[in-house]
């Protein structure tokens, strides 16, 4: 299901053929710097079957980002629940893209379709950002999503604090 588009992008929901695609951005170590690393091809099955459970249970998940021209998906944007960031439940906007796909706007592109349909579509007022302070790209997109830093939060597990991007409508 087509949730928005872009001039160059449709997001939409995941489905079980995304698996390859994906496969290339989660197997890229790269590309998983800021997050829990380089994942097997069987995780990333499991990953777009919860999406689709989130999408039953929440009303939103993580959309595959496709480009417009080719039909090729280039990555991943969207909202996340987390029941405990400094005391209080979140909605996130994540994304990631392949490798190939960096430089060109399109994270930032897909960020502001998937906030405008969040804010819009879905009603949801407050969005976080959650970035380790090492990403300095990850920071710039949520800058021209126009959200500030609020806060560090550490998580369990984790080595240090990620930073915490907030916007609200």
């Amino acid at each position: 299901m087509i949730i928005t588009t872009t001039d160059r992008l449709i997001i939409r929901h995941l489905d079980s053929d995304d698996v390859a695609a994906l496969c290339q951005l989660f197997g890229d170590a790269e590309v998983m710097r800021y997050g829990d690393g380089v994942q097997s091809r069987d995780w990333v099955a499991q990953w777009i079957q919860r999406a689709n459970t989130h999408y039953q249970q929440w009303g939103y998940g993580p959309y595959a980002v496709v480009q417009t021209a080719t039909g090729t998906l280039i990555g991943y944007c969207g909202l996340f629940l987390f029941d405990d960031v400094n005391g209080r439940p979140e909605v996130e906007i994540g994304y990631r893209l392949i490798r190939s796909f960096w430089g060109h706007g399109y994270a930032t592109e897909a960020a502001q379709a998937v906030t405008t349909y969040a804010t819009t579509t879905l009603g949801i007022k407050r969005l976080i950002a959650l970035i380790d302070p090492s990403n300095v790209a990850s920071m710039r997109v949520a800058h021209k999503l126009g959200m500030h830093y609020e806060a560090d939060v550490m998580f369990e597990g984790y080595t240090h604090p990620d930073h915490v991007y907030v916007k609200e409508s």
